[in-house]
């Protein structure tokens, strides 16, 4: 009797795994973290899972946090700050976009903690990418350690078609309180 129950069970865990590989490659995709760029939100050596359908299903919004191919190589994690027709200015360590003040929660323990010197130096727009909005299907992208993250300040805007994902979850290690994105 034993035996004919974990004869059922076979076929169960078999569609299981199945089904889970095919989740696996299709939805989601893993990585880990390499670099500073993205402190203190994610740190060097944290392992995130990319949700890699979400945009077919929503709009990007601003400040998420998103995998996306820098090159043939390389995959970056950053935080979306300007959206299609944005217009961005960084002044007094404060955002503004389309000229209204934007709060860049997730920074403010980091701002107030680097004392006199500016954790985002002050740019344009304009000054940094020679042109005024962020054109149709491009996103300005920055890490989160503004002041040691290479982003759109120095590479320009990438394309919606370069995303690979959604950054949903931090799973190891689970109680480590740092986050961190490639550079």
């Amino acid at each position: 009797m034993k035996n004919y129950n974990y004869r059922r069970l076979i076929p169960i865990v078999i569609l299981a795994v199945v089904l889970a590989v095919i989740l696996r490659s299709t939805i989601f995709a893993s990585y880990v973290v390499d670099g500073e760029s993205m402190e203190p939100t994610l740190y060097d050596g944290n392992l995130l899972m990319v949700n890699k359908i979400v945009y077919d299903l929503t709009d990007i919004d601003r400040f998420d946090v998103i995998v996306f191919h820098a090159n043939e190589e390389d995959d970056y994690v950053k935080r979306v700050i300007g959206l299609p027709e944005d217009e961005i200015e960084y002044k007094n360590d404060q955002l503004f976009v389309n000229g209204e003040l934007v709060e860049e929660k997730f920074l403010n323990a980091y701002v107030q903690a680097s004392d006199s010197k500016p954790f985002t130096n002050n740019f344009t727009l304009v000054e940094t990418t020679g042109v005024q909005k962020v054109p149709e299907n491009k996103l300005f992208v920055m890490g989160d350690n503004r002041q040691d993250s290479l982003d759109s300040r120095s590479f320009g805007f990438i394309s919606t078609d370069q995303i690979v994902g959604k950054v949903d979850v931090k799973y190891w290690p689970l109680s480590q309180t740092k986050l961190s994105f490639g550079k």
